[in-house]
């Protein structure tokens, strides 16, 4: 019986060390929606498909164009804003509206890695601009698509959070995708 005892203490001593390691830093599980797309309502000089999940909402920063919006993922925590320019009115010519863009995703070169920019046409024929900036930037995707003659429209991805981008990869690779097919199904009105 007392030798039980022994080895009972002698086991709880060498049990119970000081030494533990901690568990590494993790990141919250974020479950993505299934994708759904449905038409953007009618009253603006374009149209294209958005997510059912993206709430559209008057752009708030200028509220004298009306066709600014906003795309609010709220359940993702980001926004798309949605700039729309009609080209050769008030010295909106294209190389300047182009040249504007181009200098607005620049200004992310101080804190960014790294920007990939991709020339493309959508099937409707229009030209456009990707950018994709890695890093600690606050826009992670920007884009631009034109007709050249009348229509200019650019979009900017931000989140309402300071976390570092790596945690929010997944989030911001299914906003792309979902701004492809709004690409893709972008269609400039007369």
């Amino acid at each position: 019986m007392h030798s039980n005892k022994f080895i009972f203490i002698l086991f709880l001593l060498t049990s119970c060390t000081g030494d533990f390691l901690p568990k590494p830093l993790g990141y919250n599980r974020i479950d993505l929606p299934e994708r759904v797309f449905v038409d953007l309502e009618e009253g603006k000089p374009y149209s294209f498909q958005h997510s059912i999940h993206a709430l559209v909402e008057a752009d708030s920063f200028n509220l004298q164009e009306t066709s600014w919006i906003n795309l609010n993922y709220q359940g993702l925590g980001g926004k798309v804003h949605f700039t729309y320019l009609e080209l050769d009115t008030k010295g909106k010519d294209i190389k300047i509206v182009v040249n504007d863009a181009i200098n607005l995703t620049a200004k992310h070169q101080i804190k960014a890695y790294g920007i990939e920019e991709s020339i493309l046409r959508t099937p409707k024929g229009y030209t456009g601009v990707v950018a994709e900036l890695s890093g600690e930037v606050p826009t992670q995707f920007q884009f631009f698509v034109t007709d050249s003659t009348k229509h200019f429209l650019r979009g900017a991805l931000y989140f309402d959070t300071a976390m570092k981008n790596d945690s929010l990869a997944p989030v911001i690779e299914y906003i792309k995708v979902d701004m492809a097919h709004l690409i893709n199904t972008l269609e400039f009105k007369n």
